[in-house]
């Protein structure tokens, strides 16, 4: 292989992946009415954040296929919240201001990424989150969270430490890579098994 074949691999294979069918990914989205948010959030969502996700994943042949639904987070005291509108057997996409106190565990977090109740919720706080910004450092808040629940850190506690730490930049290196190189295989495989894990967990619940 020459010098010049080698350096166009990386982005004949990132061609090859978006030459294919696209991968259909449902996403519901939750807005929390409760939230005190400001009409100019919700534009920056919709207008640069979401579009900015959308994007990304769509150069890697992700396409996410969504549905909008206004609910309601109930925060009580000294418990985890209560959150209402949710759907099962896809990846909720919550909206709100800020991440509940009993998931930040006294962090600063713009978005959070959990199993709930048995829901598939990735939480994302516009008073904190953001678009890209600066590459493996600060990612698209949306990319972020997306990919810990395609990745499968979902189904996984996550670590404390310098395991939690290398989680998170695992995370965005996969992200910054998506995003300045379109090299999104990786994430592309990753979430084809998530969602057959999804549609099994589904199965197994209609047995049940």
């Amino acid at each position: 292989m020459t010098r010049r074949e080698s350096l166009l691999t990386p982005f004949a294979l990132a061609a090859a992946v978006t030459a294919q069918t696209p991968l259909a990914v449902p996403v519901h989205h939750v807005l929390d009415g409760k939230a005190q948010l400001g009409p100019e959030q919700i534009r920056y969502f919709w207008s640069r954040l979401w579009p900015e996700a959308c994007r990304d994943f769509a150069s890697c042949g992700i396409r996410f296929e969504g549905s909008v639904k206004t609910a309601e987070i109930w925060r009580p005291s000294g418990r985890e919240p209560v959150i209402y509108g949710l759907d099962a057997g896809v990846v909720n996409l919550v909206i709100t201001d800020r991440i509940p106190i009993e998931w930040a565990n006294g962090r600063v977090l713009s978005g959070v990424t959990t199993l709930y109740r048995g829901y598939h919720v990735c939480m994302v706080a516009l008073n904190r989150a953001h678009g890209h910004q600066v590459p493996f450092l600060s990612i698209n808040t949306c990319v972020h969270e997306l990919l810990h629940a395609l990745m499968h850190d979902i189904f996984e506690g996550r670590p404390g430490g310098l395991n939690g730490a290398a989680r998170e930049f695992r995370i965005d290196l996969y992200a910054t890579r998506l995003w300045l190189f379109h090299d999104g295989s990786a994430i592309r495989s990753a979430a084809e098994s998530y969602l057959r894990r999804v549609s099994k967990d589904r199965g197994a619940e209609r047995c049940g």
